[in-house]
C-alpha cells in the first residue's frame, strides 16, 4: 500500500476548491444543493479515484463508471416534478459535472479540471439572464 503523499492531499484540496467554485453559484441563486454539496461531491469523486488508482488492483475505469452512476442518483434526488413544472435539472447537471471534475483531479488532469470548473461556473452564471416575459 503506497503512503499518502503531498500530491494526493493536494488533489483532494483542489477538488474541494473547484467544487466550491461551482457550488458558490448554486448558493448565490439559493438552490438546495449549494456550496457544501458540490464540494463534497467533487471531494468524494476525487477520493474514490485516487484510492482506486493507488490502493486497488482494479481497472480505474470501473470505479469511474461507479462514480458516474452514484452521482446520477444524487442528481435524480435533486430533481422535483410538480404540476407540470420540473425543478432541479440544472443543479443535477452541475452535480454531475462536479463529479467529473473531481474524477479529473483524481487522475491528475488538473488543467482539464480547472478549465471545466470555469466553464461550468460560466454556463451557470450566464444562464441567469432574465428570460423574456410572456
Amino acid at each position: 500500500m503506497p503512503p499518502v503523499d503531498i500530491e494526493m492531499i493536494a488533489r483532494l484540496l483542489l477538488a474541494v476548491v473547484l467544487g466550491i467554485l461551482v457550488g458558490t453559484e448554486r448558493e448565490m441563486v439559493h438552490k438546495p444543493a449549494g456550496l457544501r454539496t458540490h464540494a463534497l461531491v467533487s471531494l468524494g469523486a476525487c477520493l474514490f479515484t485516487v484510492v482506486s488508482i493507488d490502493y486497488f488492483d482494479v481497472d480505474p475505469a470501473r470505479i469511474a463508471a461507479g462514480i458516474v452512476t452514484g452521482i446520477g442518483f444524487i442528481g435524480a434526488g435533486s430533481i422535483i416534478a410538480e404540476k407540470g413544472h420540473v425543478h432541479g435539472v440544472t443543479t443535477a447537471a452541475s452535480l454531475w459535472c462536479v463529479g467529473a471534475i473531481g474524477l479529473a483531479v483524481g487522475v491528475g488532469a488538473y488543467v482539464l479540471a480547472i478549465v471545466s470548473s470555469a466553464l461550468v461556473f460560466g454556463v451557470l452564471w450566464l444562464s441567469k439572464a432574465k428570460k423574456p416575459s410572456s
